[in-house]
């Protein structure tokens, strides 16, 4: 993401996992920690993606010590897609990883994914609240309601979209996020990848923190 991203690997259920790290500037309050999950791998989804990257800048920026890491079969994870099940126990790995880190272990976690890392996202939120875990908030953008079983959220959760959407038409979304009464902030103009409307995306989120 910039030249201060940390790289580095942990060890996952099938191997290694490659992991991100980007640290808020020297003399930024540090919030808390956050963890960023990248949409689909089979169609092309990375830790580098850049809705994924916009959301990890700007956690950053908010003050949060910002991780993501590759899903199976990318970059340099071991292991091949699972559909969204192995995952999960990779996140939950690298959620135990971050709050075994140095003064990170009562940090206010935040959880922001894109696309196919929403649903992975929203499962892993039920499994680590379900254990004990506690969330300070999560931040969904192109919830991929319209392919996947995305698992009820928090009702604070920040759930973004764009109005135009091919991917996953917002209409599957109103009605993924009624009968929980998630309110949806929509993008006009914009399509699934949010292009030229990232800097939207930013604003959105930082607002969102005020």
């Amino acid at each position: 993401m910039n030249a201060q991203t940390e790289k580095f690997h942990i060890d996952g259920p099938v191997g290694q996992i490659e992991c991100a790290l980007d640290r808020p500037d020297a003399g930024t309050p540090v919030r808390g920690i956050a963890l960023v999950a990248h949409p689909h791998p089979l169609f092309g989804g990375t830790m580098d993606n850049k809705v994924a990257q916009t959301l990890a800048r700007t956690l950053v920026q908010l003050g949060y010590v910002t991780y993501r890491s590759n899903f199976r079969g990318v970059g340099t994870t071991s292991g091949t897609h699972d559909n969204g099940i192995g995952e999960q126990d990779d996140l939950l790995e690298l959620l135990r990883y971050m709050r075994a880190q140095p003064g990170q272990a009562d940090m206010p976690l935040v959880l922001a994914g894109f696309s196919f890392g929403t649903f992975v996202l929203s499962h892993v939120a039920k499994r680590y609240q379900e254990a004990g875990g506690a969330i300070e908030r999560m931040v969904f953008v192109g919830t991929a309601t319209s392919r996947w079983e995305v698992a009820p959220v928090r009702e604070d959760t920040l759930v973004i979209h764009g109005e135009l959407d091919e991917t996953v038409p917002i209409l599957s979304v109103y009605e993924w996020a009624r009968p929980q009464e998630l309110p949806i902030v929509v993008i006009p103009g914009a399509e699934h990848f949010l292009h030229r409307k990232l800097h939207i995306l930013k604003r959105i989120i930082v607002d969102a923190w005020r």
